[in-house]
């Protein structure tokens, strides 16, 4: 029903996961990642719990093979499913069960994974990765849906196109980047669009968001309000600064004894 490719940027140890299929929301419930674990793409009669349960196995220690294996062996719906998993080393593992509708299948090599079910053929694998393999010139995102796009018109799902999705996650808690088409006659052409956007309006400013190394991000006043001036948006002129808000409680006990 869906295929899905899986992959590692060498260079920033990035985990990313691109889908399409011929079903609504594509991206509510194939692609997991974990930065610096891994990602996972469960699909296939897809069981969500799955995804999770491969990445706290990664988190554990356990390699690919046996994260999977552990995820699998606990699911009585094992011969539907189709679930492959990328860990942040580049390592793949993949499970492909014996119900799932044909064309079914795998790929891999270091850094990337790719499955795929109720496929027009074991062309759209094959050349998704050619592609990807091929593209190393792109940027992740981008490459792998250059990929996509290859596997798309080599016959992608046998049942036609409805939504497709693109997710990576870097340093943070939280994807980097978290596009989702979920009902479009052209669900990869549309998702294209929407990476061209990101690009220009969200990575140019990603180090400026609340994260890890920089918990507040940009709160420069001079600076945002400069951004919003520039933009022609009116800015109205700043009162003094409240002081901070004392901790819960001190007014409370600041009271005590007093008459």
């Amino acid at each position: 029903m869906t295929w899905s490719l899986l992959a590692r940027d060498p260079q920033t140890g990035a985990l990313a996961c691109a889908v399409a299929t011929c079903n609504l929301a594509v991206g509510a419930s194939v692609p997991f990642l974990r930065s610096g674990v891994g990602a996972v793409a469960t699909q296939s009669i897809t069981n969500r719990y799955l995804g999770p349960a491969v990445l706290d196995g990664l988190a554990r220690g356990l390699s690919p093979d046996l994260a999977l294996a552990g995820a699998i062996a606990t699911d009585l719906g094992r011969r539907l499913r189709q679930v492959h998993v990328l860990d942040a080393a580049g390592r793949a593992a993949a499970w492909t069960g014996d119900r799932c509708v044909a064309h079914a299948g795998a790929l891999s090599g270091p850094g990337w994974s790719l499955a795929g079910n109720m496929l027009a053929g074991p062309e759209v694998l094959s050349a998704t990765a050619e592609t990807f393999l091929g593209r190393a010139d792109l940027p992740l995102p981008e490459r792998m849906l250059a990929a996509m796009q290859a596997g798309e018109r080599a016959g992608g799902d046998r049942r036609g196109r409805q939504s497709a999705a693109i997710r990576l996650v870097s340093t943070e808690d939280f994807p980097d980047l978290d596009l989702r088409v979920d009902d479009h006659a052209d669900p990869l052409a549309e998702l294209a669009r929407l990476l061209g956007l990101w690009r220009q309006m969200v990575a140019p400013r990603l180090e400026e968001r609340p994260r890890r190394a920089d918990p507040a991000g940009l709160i420069d006043l001079e600076v945002i309000e400069a951004r919003f001036r520039a933009a022609g948006l009116p800015v109205a002129p700043r009162e003094a600064e409240d002081p901070a808000p004392a901790p819960a409680g001190a007014a409370a006990a600041a009271g005590e004894g007093s008459a």
